[in-house]
C-alpha cells in the first residue's frame, strides 16, 4: 500500500509505516523466543502494543493526506484494535502465572 505514495512520501510516512507494523511482529518474536520469565513477555508484548498504536496513528495521517481511502484506514484500524486486543490477552495471561 504504502509504495502507491508519493515518491517523496515513500522514505517518509511509508517508511514510517513499515517500520511500526514490522515492529509488531518483530516484538512478538523476541518476547516469545525469550520466555525465561512472565516480565519478559510482557515486556515485549507491551513494546508491540506500543507499536500497533502508533501504526494507527500513522495511518491516520495517511488517510489525512490522502494517500489512502477513509475506508481503507478503517478496515486496517479495525485490525490493529484486534491485534492490540490479541495482544492484551497475551499479557494478561502471562500477569497470571
Amino acid at each position: 500500500m504504502t509504495l502507491k505514495f508519493p515518491k517523496y512520501e515513500q522514505y517518509e510516512i511509508g517508511q514510517q509505516v513499515r517500520r511500526s507494523s514490522k515492529s509488531i511482529a518483530i516484538n512478538i518474536a523476541e518476547g516469545m523466543g525469550k520466555q525465561e520469565s512472565s516480565r519478559d513477555v510482557i515486556h515485549y508484548m507491551r513494546i508491540a502494543m506500543g507499536s500497533c498504536d502508533e501504526t494507527r496513528v500513522w495511518l491516520e495521517f495517511c488517510r489525512d493526506l490522502g494517500y489512502i481511502t477513509q475506508e481503507e484506514q478503517f478496515e486496517l484500524d479495525n485490525r490493529y484494535r484486534e491485534i492490540g486486543r490479541m495482544l492484551h490477552g497475551l499479557c494478561k495471561r502471562y500477569k497470571a502465572q
